[in-house]
């Protein structure tokens, strides 16, 4: 066992699906193992169900509507307090066990039932006064999710006391003020200059509360509000993967390990495209492309914290802790500094040459050449869908430039979220995201009415974006003529292209009930990854018939 003076720092985060169903492998098996040869900081998002409308932090949210309509009684608030209060309370019986279990523990159940209750409780108090007002602030709000966080490391904490591991819950609600003060105009004006910069200034105010823990493990809540404005419309409910990635900064970490249900990243949405395939490795702008463009695999602010630091991201599955998973590498390196994780099991390595030597190996086995990390082929083709595409021909009165400006604002008045633009002096097609309970159809309807003051507007409704990526796929001679030749073979048809603003993605707009199709033929003659069937037929075969 290495001494915990000469251990590294790794980060694992857990999501609230994995607290929720599998926490006994999470603390029985995954962090012992870990902190045989680690130093091990955890970071959690709030329980959540088989649906995300069911988990703490819809709940929550919930909780907050009701706190601020204008119910005659709060009858119904009262109830969904009552809900996160009793799914944690029957969690808590969960974690402690029988009786049996218990023996030698019962300080353990009475912190962990006590915490439950206070939480819970104050959670009701404050929203009944905040019923009585009539309105809630942003900052508020914060404070009010960050129960869910909460609550969630206080099961994680009592789970590895009971197997005799010391853990402490760490709360981050109070960094933000503790790092730059309270003076919200000021700090609203620094994180919209400068997100990533304002974000990074948090780690002096993480490592402090990390070290103050002392040999315990840090069970840290993945919410660290309160923002300059609100944390969940200013970064999104990806906040807590952020979160995870500042404090791998904060503790200088050899790896942030992000750990789902599933084993990391696929050529394909696996539940989809049958044939798709586990990827070893993936660049730091790929993933944060698939992330945009449909996969739900990191948030985009997280690769720039460990792309900043040089930390290496490797994506877990809880079910499977011995399979490697998929490792991020940040793209952007310097000459002094290189990746700290090998691939293969991240253990700490001799030297940053041998760092950078075995990095350069694997990426190649994997099919990254070069110092630039040029592909062959393309990685991976994901999905979007829910897509609005407006078409507007512009009605002459207005300047070009003008023409851009006017649309955009009568979109952003709608709070439409515009992923493709194509585009000509006089024509415009927009791709749009049409998520979203203000995304109705008669508000479609409004924003072509206002759309029609500046020209003349048709709209295709159901589309989805299908992007195809790949890092330095800029320099893939003939692959943009593979992929519409291949699309059009298959007799889909193409609403809208969009190549030349990432030099790693090819996207282009087709109708939803085209978007499988479009992603096998992709998957299969572009990235050249047999079908399923294909496949299958193969194994029967045997090498023998050939």
């Amino acid at each position: 066992m290495v001494s915990i003076e000469t251990r590294q720092w790794v980060v694992q985060k857990y999501g609230g699906t994995s607290i929720g169903k599998l926490l006994e492998p999470i603390t029985g098996t995954i962090i012992p193992d870990y902190l045989k040869r680690y130093k091990v900081a955890v970071v959690c998002s709030a329980r959540s169900g088989t649906q995300k409308t069911q988990g703490t932090t819809s709940l929550l949210l919930d909780a907050i509507t009701l706190a601020t309509s204008s119910e005659t009684s709060t009858v119904e608030l009262d109830r969904v307090i009552d809900i996160i209060k009793l799914e944690h309370l029957d969690a808590a019986d969960t974690v402690v066990g029988g009786a049996e279990q218990q023996k030698g523990h019962e300080a353990v159940l009475n912190e962990l039932l006590e915490g439950i209750e206070n939480d819970c409780e104050h959670l009701r108090s404050f929203l009944k006064a905040t019923w009585t007002i009539g309105e809630i602030s942003e900052r508020t709000q914060d404070r009010v999710l960050a129960v869910g966080e909460t609550l969630a490391c206080r099961l994680v904490v009592a789970s590895l006391k009971m197997k005799d591991i010391d853990a402490e819950v760490v709360v981050l609600d109070d960094i933000v003020q503790k790092t730059y003060g309270s003076r919200q105009k000021e700090l609203a004006a620094a994180f919209r200059r400068h997100p990533a910069e304002f974000l990074g200034g948090l780690a002096g105010a993480i490592r402090k509360k990390v070290n103050g823990c002392g040999e315990r493990v840090p069970v840290i809540t993945g919410f660290f509000g309160a923002m300059p404005e609100s944390l969940v419309s200013s970064v999104g409910r990806g906040y807590s993967d952020l979160c995870a990635a500042l404090c791998a900064v904060a503790v200088t970490a050899e790896e942030l390990q992000i750990w789902k249900e599933v084993d990391g990243i696929f050529t394909a949405d696996p539940r989809k495209v049958k044939s798709a395939r586990l990827l070893a490795t993936v660049t730091s702008e790929e993933a944060a492309e698939l992330t945009y463009y449909g996969s739900e695999v990191i948030h985009p602010l997280t690769i720039e914290q460990i792309c900043n630091a040089q930390i290496p991201l490797r994506l877990k599955n809880v079910k499977h802790p011995e399979r490697p998973g998929t490792i991020v590498f940040p793209s952007i390196a310097t000459p002094t500094t290189s990746p700290k994780s090998t691939p293969g099991n991240s253990s700490p390595v001799s030297s940053e040459d041998d760092a950078a030597r075995t990095k350069a190996v694997f990426m190649t086995k994997n099919g990254y050449y070069g110092e630039s990390q040029y592909r062959r082929t393309p990685t991976a083709v994901t999905a979007k869908d829910s897509i609005t595409v407006f078409n507007i021909r512009s009605n002459g009165r207005a300047r070009p430039q003008e023409f851009l400006g006017q649309i955009a604002q009568r979109l952003g008045r709608h709070e439409y979220t515009i992923d493709l633009i194509s585009s000509s002096q006089q024509m415009l097609s927009l791709a749009v995201s049409s998520e979203g309970s203000r995304k109705s159809n008669s508000n479609i309807e409004e924003t072509v009415a206002e759309l029609s003051e500046i020209g003349i507007v048709t709209v295709a409704k159901h589309m989805s974006i299908i992007s195809v990526v790949g890092h330095k796929m800029r320099n893939m001679v003939g692959i943009s003529g593979e992929v519409f030749s291949a699309l059009a073979s298959a007799r889909v048809s193409i609403y809208l292209i969009s190549q030349g603003a990432s030099e790693i993605n090819i996207s282009f707009v087709v109708k939803a009930q085209d978007a499988l199709l479009a992603m096998e033929v992709v998957h299969t003659n572009v990235m050249r990854i047999p079908l399923h069937s294909e496949q299958e037929n193969s194994f029967i075969r045997g090498p023998w018939l050939y």
